[in-house]
């Protein structure tokens, strides 16, 4: 469930109000998007995922409110984080590409 959008981090692209599928976000005039309808958030990943400068954070537990704040996520190195694993951005790789398996089934042509 969507739990954060860093006021620090937000260029205000309005990205996750546009790619999110159940309409979560509500575009503020001169601001950064507010999460409007937090349990209406499928856990999808799209707003996280389209975030070009890591300002969102969603918690993987889509039945249960973390309620974590933007310090704690920033010192953990969480906001972004879904985005990283998957290596979306500038010199980012999947972990997937870490994994043996996965190389194995690249060099076969899978």
């Amino acid at each position: 469930m969507i739990e954060v959008i860093s006021a620090a981090r937000c260029v205000e692209c309005n990205q996750c109000v546009s790619v999110c599928p159940t309409n979560v976000f509500d575009r503020v005039e001169d601001g950064i998007p507010v999460i409007a309808r937090q349990s209406d958030c499928q856990t999808c990943f799209m707003c996280e995922l389209y975030c070009p400068v890591d300002a969102l954070y969603v918690a993987p537990d889509s039945e249960n409110i973390v309620g974590v704040t933007e310090a704690a996520l920033e010192k953990q190195g969480l906001l972004g984080g879904y985005r990283e694993k998957v290596g979306w951005g500038k010199g980012r790789q999947p972990v997937a590409s870490h994994d043996y398996m996965y190389k194995l089934s690249l060099r076969a042509g899978f």
